[in-house]
């Protein structure tokens, strides 16, 4: 069934039911509200990344964030689109629904940013708690490892292909986390997932998964990562930047009410987010499909 097709039958009321993965955001979100409640700063983020790249290099990347802090509320929207080449960016602090997520897809229909649109699970969803102390958390729901996506932007162009889809929910302050550096990234093929995270501070993290599988890796760089446990390499090409500079001037221009909460610390952050052709090496087969990666330096 088509985006259009989903979102009809949702609209009409038909009931639907929810997935297990939707239940254990729900049940972390409860845990985290209760902790950030017992907390002097309290504190809720619920952040949701979803994409799609299609055979012709298109993409579509899109944010979806509800932030709870002390008395102030907001719901915040970020559509990236690259189209033709073409890299647009488009925010919003206009309140809308989250994506709803129904047994095996999640449904997305954004009016203030002009898309909608479906992410058909591929893979099994993976989930970690990164990071936990008295202050809060840090969980990380891949939903979709792998996805089939099919997407409607401006009500004009349609946009399908493989996607990716994550929900993170943090109930400590960002620019309280022990990080100074962060990698990021998935990579598809019909073959093959990779996802990554490699959370570089005072305490390390590195998560890596494969078709499903943790692995363990010798290292991650912005144009490779090589593996512990055998031959595989995945090389990435970094063909074209999505996004690059200090948060202050890449992401909150267009939040301009939140910017001015954060400290200067928080807007100074540097990223560069990229789409690469990759190319995955393993037991002398290649593999050749999209990412989309980044790298994420805390100033000093």
């Amino acid at each position: 069934m088509s985006a259009i097709g989903i979102l009809q039958q949702l609209s009409s009321g038909t009931p639907s039911l929810r997935c297990t993965v939707r239940q254990t955001i729900a049940q972390h979100r409860v845990l985290a509200k209760s902790k950030r409640n017992s907390l002097k700063n309290s504190f809720l983020l619920t952040k949701w990344y979803l994409d799609c790249v299609a055979e012709s290099g298109d993409a579509v990347i899109l944010y979806v964030a509800d932030l709870c802090w002390n008395a102030l509320t907001v719901h915040y929207g970020n559509l990236l689109t690259v189209l033709g080449g073409r890299v647009v960016s488009t925010s919003s602090l206009r309140a809308g629904t989250m994506p709803e997520v129904q047994d095996g897809m999640i449904v997305v229909n954004l009016p203030q940013l002009d898309v909608e649109g479906t992410w058909q699970v591929l893979r099994s969803p993976i989930q970690r708690t990164i990071f936990e102390s008295e202050d809060g958390s840090v969980d990380w729901h891949c939903l979709q490892p792998m996805s089939r996506v099919d997407l409607l932007l401006r009500s004009t162009t349609r946009l399908t292909g493989r996607g990716y889809a994550e929900c993170l929910t943090l109930s400590v302050l960002p620019w309280k986390l022990p990080m100074h550096e962060l990698h990021w990234g998935r990579f598809l093929t019909d073959q093959d997932a990779v996802v990554w995270i490699d959370w570089r501070g005072p305490q390390q993290r590195r998560i890596v998964f494969h078709n499903g599988e943790e692995r363990q890796v010798n290292s991650i760089t912005e144009s490779e990562i090589v593996f512990a446990d055998s031959d595989a390499r995945l090389e990435l090409d970094r063909g074209l930047v999505l996004r690059k500079g200090r948060l202050g001037d890449t992401v909150f221009p267009g939040v301009s009410r939140l910017a001015e909460l954060l400290p200067r610390s928080m807007l100074s952050v540097n990223e560069c987010k990229w789409r690469s052709r990759g190319l995955m090496h393993s037991s002398g087969a290649e593999s050749s499909g999209y990412a989309i990666h980044e790298v994420v330096k805390w100033a000093d």
